[in-house]
């Protein structure tokens, strides 16, 4: 959004709203911003959700768990989570066949992963607006 289409939606001063934002990248309010490609366009033809249980779960053996999800480049997004399984993992790969591949080579192969459970997604749409708690602060 442009900054004078901000400030007039805010009703203030385009200088004012063009300072509030740099105020809060700077307190890491603002992480980033992004294009939102259609998957189809660059050749991800296939979604899925993959639940991964650990075999043990020490902090070094989970940071690089971490480390290694974040290189991979099928990996859309990543979530460490709490119950039966330890990470759900948002892939974008091109067919069924890649997805296959792509398991058995990032997943199986590693000694820390003991499980995982493969959820095609059919549809996927992310929200453009976050909630606005008061204060912002966690409870």
């Amino acid at each position: 959004m442009p900054n004078k289409d901000l400030a007039e939606r805010a009703q203030i001063a385009p200088s004012t709203a063009l300072e509030r934002v740099r105020k809060l990248h700077e307190a890491k309010v603002i992480l980033g911003y992004h294009a939102e490609v259609a998957p189809l366009a660059i050749g991800i033809g296939l979604q899925a959700m993959v639940a991964i249980r650990m075999t043990r779960h020490s902090r070094d053996s989970l940071e690089a768990f971490q480390a290694h999800l974040r290189q991979l480049p099928e990996v859309l997004a990543f979530y460490h989570v709490a119950g039966k399984d330890d990470f759900l993992v948002h892939v974008g790969v091109r067919d069924t066949r890649h997805l296959r591949d792509f398991e058995l080579a990032a997943f199986t192969q590693r000694e820390e992963v003991a499980h995982i459970e493969t959820h095609l997604i059919f549809e996927f749409r992310r929200n453009p607006e976050l909630p606005i708690y008061a204060g912002g602060e966690a409870d």
